[in-house]
């Protein structure tokens, strides 16, 4: 029998199949039955929460697993075989484990680090035993993964993850002012009701702003959260709650919005945010991204030549030709271009023309052309000459916004709204190379790979441990039987003598199989090692029934014994 998991996730699917597979309290034990009960499987347990659904199992075939498992989580998820099919994952034996091992510790989360998971594993492996379908794997299984959990908690900063990246969003939201003088005073706009978004909401509110209003599809989660802000002894903040069809006037009264939700649309476009910064400043937003050079309203027709340089007659492009919206200057233009070309048309940019008197050498025109490779293959492209447009001065932003979800809540175009200061994933991700969360989900991830292959190590070494008991078990019989013959030829010995001879043969026997026997749990504990319980059956022709009887009883006895 072999560990296998077949699941979806927000990585793999999007909210709304997610939540169109949910599976409910009745439904999650409906599955677990019916997947014991299938011919692959012999042990079951489901992991449901609002981001994953995964199915547990041990099978003892790969590709009828995934089938009977696959078609399963179709059938009670009430989503089709097909459409369901593209967003699964299957993991199996040992990236089985990593998978939940990484699980455990949050690396897998929508919020990195949170720990709420662990409670979640636990529910599952509760249900699956009040269930009766989480045999000795599934408990081992489980159990090792709330360990590693834990330890990954308690030897690492995991855990503080997600508060690093509101912290760090927020950071760069201030742009070098310290966070709680930036935000003093500040009204905040929360989207979502979520872990991150809660995190985000105390954060500000230690932080010092004077209102925090939160929004959420579900009216009764922000009613929640805004409950607690207002209850918490460390912060002075006034915090109420409000329904999504409320965001567009709450944005216009905003200083700062935060929003992570797990709609796979944006929550907020473009239009919308220059909506509420026209509400607030009573003028039209600017596009911050057109050039004051070039503004799109005074577009010319065809393109004139570029101001300050050289004659049309000096250019060795067909200026006539070229369509309106092309780029004299750009890399499309000088592609293909020979060296002395290039020089032209870079003389011709810069307002003069090529003196072919003063050609330089083969030699020069060799390095030219080494050079401008080497540029091309390191930036992927030829480099334009051209001189730098004057840009208009970008106002200083007084509407802030952070955008933690994944996909994106707030348009990228707003990026280019004067007045308007946008961090999101993207630019975060940019900027956050040397933050100390990545220290720690390395940290992490080194932990669950030390212990993936102490938990197959121990796994496999208990795979041949019935063996060698049934082995055992065999060598005390052949003992029993030969003492009792003796018995039988030798009646004149008296009980002590019978004792001395009885103890010879056992220690005898003891020593023949000790070395034999731990040898064989060593290398049956390494990769590949299944193969020494066959081999150990076969050489001493040990009784297949036997091993099995003797794995059943190790089963019932752990599962009597098992702390509830």
């Amino acid at each position: 029998m072999s560990l296998l998991v077949v699941g979806l996730s927000h990585r793999s699917a999007p909210v709304s199949v997610l939540e169109r597979a949910a599976l409910s309290t009745d439904a999650q034990a409906k599955l677990v039955q019916d997947t014991v009960a299938a011919e692959p499987a012999g042990e079951a347990a489901v992991l449901a929460t609002c981001n994953r659904i995964e199915l547990y199992a041990d099978v003892d075939k790969f590709h009828a697993g995934v089938a009977e498992l696959s078609t399963l989580l179709a059938q009670h998820s009430g989503v089709g075989l097909e459409e369901l099919t593209p967003y699964l994952y299957v993991h199996y034996e040992d990236r089985a484990v990593h998978h939940l091992f990484s699980v455990a510790c949050g690396l897998d989360s929508m919020v990195v680090g949170e720990g709420q998971i662990l409670g979640q594993i636990k529910d599952s492996l509760a249900r699956a035993q009040e269930l009766h379908t989480a045999g000795k794997l599934l408990n081992d299984l489980f159990q090792q993964a709330l360990r590693v959990g834990k330890r990954a908690h308690s030897e690492t900063g995991i855990d503080r993850a997600g508060q690093s990246l509101v912290t760090f969003g927020l950071e760069q939201l201030a742009v070098g002012t310290p966070v709680p003088e930036w935000a003093a005073g500040k009204k905040a706009l929360v989207i979502g009701a979520g872990s991150m978004s809660s995190l985000a909401a105390a954060t500000l509110a230690r932080a010092g702003v004077a209102e925090v209003v939160v929004a959420n599809r579900t009216f009764e989660r922000a009613e929640r959260l805004a409950g607690i802000l207002t209850e918490s002894d460390d912060n002075e903040v006034t915090a109420r709650a409000v329904r999504m069809d409320a965001v567009a006037d709450e944005l216009t009264r905003a200083d700062v919005v935060v929003s992570c939700t797990g709609a796979t649309g944006l929550v907020l476009t473009a239009e919308a945010v220059a909506h509420a910064v026209e509400g607030r400043t009573g003028a039209p937003v600017a596009d911050a991204g057109a050039t004051a050079a070039r503004p799109r309203a005074a577009q010319p027709e065809a393109p004139a030549r570029p101001t300050g340089m050289g004659a049309d007659e000096n250019c060795p492009l067909d200026l006539a030709a070229a369509q309106p919206g092309f780029s004299v200057m750009g890399e499309a233009a000088v592609a293909g271009m020979d060296a002395a070309t290039l020089e032209q048309h870079a003389a011709w940019v810069a307002g003069g023309t090529v003196d072919r008197r003063d050609r330089r050498s083969p030699e020069a025109d060799a390095e030219l052309i080494t050079a401008l490779a080497a540029t091309a293959a390191t930036v992927g492209r030829i480099p334009e000459r051209r001189r730098p447009e004057p840009v208009a001065e970008r106002p200083a932003p007084f509407f802030f916004l952070l955008d933690l979800a994944m996909p994106r809540d707030i348009d990228a175009a707003v990026h280019r709204l004067a007045g308007v200061r946008l961090v999101d994933i993207e630019s975060l991700a940019e900027a956050s190379a040397d933050a100390p969360m990545a220290a720690d989900v390395d940290q992490v991830r080194r932990i669950v790979s030390d212990e993936v292959a102490a938990f197959g190590a121990a796994q496999r070494a208990e795979r041949i441990t019935p063996t060698v008991v049934a082995l055992r078990t065999m060598a005390a019989d052949v003992v029993a039987s030969e003492i009792a013959r003796l018995d039988g030829r030798l009646p004149g010995l008296d009980e002590r003598q019978r004792g001395e001879i009885r103890q010879a043969v056992h220690r005898v026997v003891d020593k023949l199989l000790h070395a034999p026997t731990v040898r064989v749990k060593q290398l049956a504990a390494e990769p590949g090692g299944a193969g020494y319980a066959d081999a150990l059956r076969t050489l001493f022709d040990l009784d297949p029934e036997t091993v099995a009887a003797v794995s059943r009883a190790g089963d019932s006895t752990e599962t009597k014994d098992r702390p509830a």
